[in-house]
């Protein structure tokens, strides 16, 4: 799959007329006879070819005036694998909008982050997308109004401000006018369907600090393999912050409103995820930030043709296809953890952690586990006395100079970070190397193709399975894996025994 496959008519018809799911997000189908607009895999017979025009997300087709299909829901099928492998200014203005920034602080303050005018910005992802950066937060803020009518008995009005909604009828219009429905007849069809809210729920108003708590199904291209996944969440899960309970790995969450604290157990066919928020308008961003720690996103079809071109890798794929690159809900925190882990075990790692977490974290309540804290911000871990850490002194200067970077913005690490700005930054720090550098890539910013030829594990797969084993001459051998570095050393690591490799029990 390539950028602009809406483009490409008989690619688009082929994939609607097998009910390909890999598709889904790629592309959408409008269709003109029903002006209704759905996703490659709808169940629905296909309309007549010449019936059929494709767009590149569900924003163009809305803003063309095409409804969603009530049967496929187009509007819940994963997002594009493109915006989480390229780093150019659309997809990282994609990533922004998918963390909110629109709807907090409008364009202008997407295109500051972006380092582009506000026209700059309009007019690429006009050109790419069949939309503004409006009209991509405004289906956005749909896709988030629907859940919360679905799966929550709050009042329409507290769903509407939630949502990011400016008004009650603005809420109404836009639901009426995307879905084909009002608010009230949405709830009603998901009771109908056994999916909506019983009243059980917790629920509050947006601006008070009662928690709610919603479940939700994240979805995916299939196939994924949790063990690996899950694995190196839990086997490096700092306590406090992160725990493995009852199948689930939970995790605590610093968002713009609030705070939050999340559940996510593998499905066959999902991710079940089950959110604690302190404001209800950090539901958009807590679940853009979920799929993006999971790779939920990826295409692992792709990504796995092309690795299984080379004889060595093949066999690894075909034991365990669909393995995902496990990343971050909070890209200053990895790159701290990462510091934290130079030349100590993983468990050395996790108790540095944890100390800091205990002395500067902010205390959440967890009445459903064992979570105490956020992790520490830069600001935070700023202010501490660096004789307090049980480390080197070279890597004391590494950590403070980092997080003094990061607190004082001199460094800055987030979706819209551009990769290559961001290694040169990081390179320039003293105690940097290549191998931490490639770990902050792969895992916090987001590189499909980061790569570690220097570490431990990759030399040890690399020597049992006759690939070339000094960094070098892996790095030559690897090119041929490219753009999918970072998934490679997945299957690498995946060649040992260690607890990051498997699905806790």
């Amino acid at each position: 799959m390539q950028k602009g496959m809406y483009l490409d008519r008989e690619r688009c018809l082929r994939a609607v007329r097998s009910k390909d799911a890999r598709f889904d997000g790629w592309f959408y189908t409008a269709v003109l006879t029903t002006r209704i607009y759905c996703r490659p895999s709808c169940p629905v017979v296909p309309p007549k070819a010449e019936n059929m025009t494709f767009q590149p997300s569900a924003a163009a087709c809305q803003q063309a005036g095409f409804r969603a299909c009530k049967r496929c829901r187009p509007d819940t099928s994963p997002g594009s694998p493109e915006w989480n492998q390229r780093a150019d200014l659309v997809a990282r203005a994609m990533r922004l909008i998918a963390d909110g920034v629109v709807d907090r602080d409008g364009v202008p303050g997407l295109a500051g982050r972006l380092g582009y005018s506000t026209r700059q910005v309009e007019r690429q992802l006009l050109a790419e997308l069949g939309a503004g950066p409006l009209a991509l937060a405004r289906a956005q803020r749909a896709q988030t109004a629907r859940i919360l009518v679905e799966t929550t008995p709050l009042p329409m009005a507290e769903i509407a401000f939630a949502a990011g909604f400016s008004s009650i009828r603005t809420f109404n219009d836009t639901l009426r006018e995307v879905f084909a429905l009002s608010p009230s007849e949405l709830r009603a069809r998901a009771r109908g369907r056994g999916t909506g809210p019983d009243g059980g729920g917790q629920t509050r108003n947006p601006s008070s600090s009662t928690l709610s708590t919603l479940s939700l199904r994240l979805p995916f291209r299939a196939p994924l393999n949790p063990d690996n996944l899950f694995g190196h969440l839990a086997a490096t899960a700092v306590p406090g912050v992160e725990e493995w309970r009852d199948g689930a790995y939970r995790r605590t969450l610093r968002l713009p409103y609030g705070h939050g604290i999340v559940a996510l157990t593998p499905k066959p066919d999902h991710v079940a995820c089950r959110l604690t928020l302190s404001n209800l308008r950090d539901l958009t961003v807590a679940i853009s930030r979920c799929r993006r720690m999971l790779d939920l996103d990826a295409d692992p079809v792709a990504v796995d043709d092309e690795l299984r071109a080379d004889p060595l890798l093949a066999p690894l794929i075909d034991k365990a296809p669909g393995r995902r690159v496990p990343r971050t809900v909070d890209e200053a925190e990895f790159a701290i953890r990462a510091v934290l882990g130079q030349q100590v075990s993983t468990a050395a790692a996790r108790t540095h952690a944890a100390r800091l977490v205990t002395a500067y974290g902010t205390p959440v309540d967890d009445p459903e586990g064992g979570l105490t804290h956020l992790f520490p911000t830069p600001e935070a871990l700023a202010a501490l006395d660096p004789e307090s850490l049980a480390m080197p002194r070279t890597r004391r200067a590494t950590f403070t100079t980092l997080v003094r970077q990061l607190a004082d913005g001199t460094l800055h690490l987030g979706v819209e970070s551009d990769w290559a700005e961001a290694r040169a930054r990081l390179l320039a720090l003293p105690g940097f190397g290549p191998w931490t550098v490639d770990v902050i890539a792969m895992r916090a910013l987001g590189d499909p193709d980061a790569f570690l030829p220097t570490d431990l594990g990759i030399r040890r797969a690399a020597q049992e399975l006759g690939l070339p084993s000094t960094p070098a001459a892996l790095t030559a051998r690897a090119s041929a894996w490219r753009p999918w570095r970072a998934y490679a050393v997945q299957y690498l690591w995946a060649t040992d025994s260690h607890p990051i490799n498997f699905l806790p029990v």
